[in-house]
């Protein structure tokens, strides 16, 4: 779920921003990888050599590593359709870094922009990254409105709901699912708790 203007809007781990670009940027390497090699990844091959490093943030990524990376994109002319991938996977990332959310969030919506017009046609991958970006693009920059939101305590709860529920091997009281569901969330605990004294 991401923090909207009117409330929480579901949103599926998949869809989860940076899930999306890191997916698109894998999707991208995957699809090289086969048109120049004609086979998935091996070891020895370059793009899958470098898998883990073009999902490290740029920040993170030493002298080194960044050499790798820059002869990998000049290997292969079409290497240039992963390392496009790879500029707009680390923008995103900048922009949910940036100490600044209102410097963040302009940098995210120069983010959809460009995908949203700007992309060319054989890069499906970011197409379709555009189109999802572009739709979400209100729930997406909300996050940039509220900074620290979370919705961590709220996907605990229902994870423990989930657990309760698994267990319980169905409930053929709704009041006695209520009073289970209460006390395994910790909700009403002190009010519970006395009336079992």
């Amino acid at each position: 779920m991401l923090l909207t203007a009117g409330g929480l809007t579901p949103m599926t781990p998949t869809e989860c921003p940076m899930s999306l670009f890191g997916d698109a940027l894998d999707k991208t390497r995957q699809r090289v990888q086969q048109e120049t090699l004609g086979h998935r990844g091996r070891t020895g091959d370059p793009l899958y050599g470098c898998r883990r490093l073009l999902r490290t943030a740029l920040g993170l990524l030493k002298q080194h590593q960044l050499a790798k990376l820059e002869t990998v994109f000049d290997a292969h002319p079409d290497h240039v359709a992963v390392e496009v991938t790879w500029d707009i996977y680390q923008r995103a990332i900048a922009a949910y870094r940036h100490d600044d959310p209102a410097r963040g969030k302009k940098i995210f919506e120069r983010v959809i922009a460009v995908l949203s017009s700007e992309v060319p046609r054989d890069l499906p991958e970011l197409i379709s990254l555009g189109r999802t970006i572009t739709r979400r693009a209100k729930d997406i920059l909300a996050f940039f409105d509220h900074p620290g939101t979370s919705n961590g305590p709220s996907e605990a709860l229902n994870g423990r709901l989930e657990h309760l529920r698994g267990t319980a091997l169905g409930f053929r009281n709704l009041t006695h699912y209520i009073a289970r569901s209460l006390l395994e969330a910790g909700g009403f605990r002190p009010q519970l708790h006395a009336q079992m004294r």
